[in-house]
């Protein structure tokens, strides 16, 4: 079989070339990216038990970020990104699901992983590169382990190989026309699916440059004067919108002019509201390519590069991807008929972490991914989606959140009798974390006394955003809340 084509493509691209800059302006080259890449290697395969483990890391957005993941690969394990995000519940769930062979982090976050034995993420690649080069791993084996929430409430690990991140990058170099000559400005989390692959790993495999920089509205409008393409989710659109309809008239003028040099403004993870999308065309010029993907298939659908983008749609089939939008029967619906959308392709993921069942059960007789995503398709061909078949999968500020894993920490709360979570339609959020909550008796529970509890066992995405005190929640005959009930939006 054939070697890592991400890593081939990698030792492709000019040394000198721009790779990464960092908040704080650091360049590092792609030359630099693979020789301290190949150092930390080296001492990832000194520290694990064998060839193929998995090694969880959490290293910052930067180029340190960059070069451990790369080094992993060269290792021959599966890198597993942690978040700096996450509680030390969430932390402790993903390491222990993974069994690594490595902890990985950097010096400034290695204490959120007290209790394991840390390899500095700082020190591992300064060191000298040992054992000549190493061999490339195989296309086929696995690269990339994600934790993306399902209706069971508990992460489950979507494990992808080489070939299959390769076909995400592949597709989307085609039809999204990524170029050596592109300056990514990069906002989003990097152990997402989004952040990660589809922002990232685009540019990395382009050879193209990409600048990190934490979310800050104002920070973000002048930055855009230096990029080319900018990858972000419904939140941040609406926060970017927010912020120049507060500003005077020069400033706004300022930051138009510099969206305006963007040849490609994308968004995803959650539904883009038309409105959003009309209000930044009308601002900067820009309109917004809205595309669709999930951790397990990568990316599936998207609005053309070229040609018109139908507001509120997710577009065309993705180069290399098949879809079909089907009835309860697994039959294809007629045009303009809702339907659940199912999926085949070439970037699938390979199995859930330790879990054959559910992953034989997210394929159909036909072997098509489940979506669980609700939508149609018209006569054109092109996609909208309707909605989740689960309700208990929230998308809020560009996160799928699982609503069964936030009701599991509320019921710990000792004034909390019974709770259901649901999303409720926001327009900045996509949809806002709503606690439905039958207090204790005699207790008189708030917003912020919810909140203040969850803090320390939720990652800051997942802390509900609106509490609505009931007597009771709504129940069928057979017991089970009618979530549907409860205001969903």
């Amino acid at each position: 079989m054939s070697s890592s084509p991400l890593l081939e493509r990698l030792g492709a691209h000019p040394p000198d070339a721009v790779a990464v800059v960092d908040p704080d302006g650091t360049r590092t080259s792609y030359g630099a990216l693979e020789r301290r890449s190949a150092a930390a290697a080296s001492a990832l395969a000194a520290n694990g038990r064998q060839k193929g483990d998995t090694v969880v890391f959490l290293v910052e957005p930067s180029a340190l970020y960059v070069e451990t993941l790369v080094a992993i690969w060269r290792a021959g394990r599966v890198a597993v990104p942690l978040s700096p995000l996450h509680a030390a519940p969430e932390l402790a769930h993903v390491i222990e699901d993974a069994a690594p062979a490595a902890v990985v982090a950097s010096a400034a976050l290695a204490p959120r992983l007290a209790g394991h034995s840390v390899l500095l993420a700082e020190e591992a690649v300064a060191l000298p590169a040992s054992g000549g080069p190493r061999p490339l791993p195989d296309a086929g084996a696995d690269a990339l382990m994600l934790y993306t929430s399902g209706t069971t409430g508990r992460p489950k690990g979507v494990r992808l190989s080489h070939a299959a991140l390769a076909a995400t990058v592949t597709s989307l170099e085609e039809a999204w026309r990524w170029r050596r000559d592109d300056r990514l400005l990069h906002v989003l989390p990097l152990h997402h699916t989004h952040g990660l692959v589809v922002a990232l790993l685009g540019a990395l495999w382009a050879g193209a440059e990409t600048r990190f920089m934490p979310f800050d509205a104002g920070g973000v409008w002048a930055a855009l004067a230096d990029a080319s393409v900018f990858m972000a989710v419904p939140t941040v659109y609406a926060k970017l919108m927010q912020a120049h309809d507060a500003a005077d008239a020069p400033t706004r003028a300022r930051w138009a002019a510099a969206a305006r040099g963007l040849r490609l403004a994308t968004s995803g993870s959650a539904s883009l509201p038309a409105s959003l999308l009309e209000a930044f065309r009308g601002a900067t010029g820009q309109t917004i390519l809205e595309r669709y993907g999930m951790t397990e298939i990568g990316m599936a659908l998207s609005n053309p590069y070229d040609g018109p983008r139908v507001p509120g749609a997710v577009g065309r089939e993705l180069p290399g991807v098949s879809i079909e939008i089907v009835d309860e029967a697994g039959r294809p619906t007629a045009a303009g008929e809702p339907g659940e959308l199912r999926v085949r392709t070439p970037q699938m993921f390979r199995t859930y972490n330790g879990d054959a069942a559910a992953t034989a059960a997210s394929f159909d007789e036909q072997g098509r991914f489940r979506t669980g995503d609700t939508g149609t398709r018209d006569a054109h061909g092109v996609v909208r989606l309707l909605g989740r078949t689960s309700i208990d999968i929230i998308k809020s500020g560009g996160y799928k959140l699982s609503a069964l894993e936030i009701e599991a920490v509320l019921l710990e709360h000792p004034e909390v009798a019974e709770v259901a979570v649901t999303g409720v339609a926001d327009p900045t959020w996509g949809e806002r974390v709503t606690a439905w909550v039958v207090p204790r008796a005699g207790m008189s529970l708030t917003l912020a006394d919810l909140q203040t509890f969850a803090r320390e066992r939720l990652a800051p995405y997942k802390l509900p955003r609106a509490l609505e005190l009931l007597d009771e929640l709504p129940r069928n005959a057979m017991g089970k809340v009618q979530k549907q009930r409860l205001g969903t939006g």
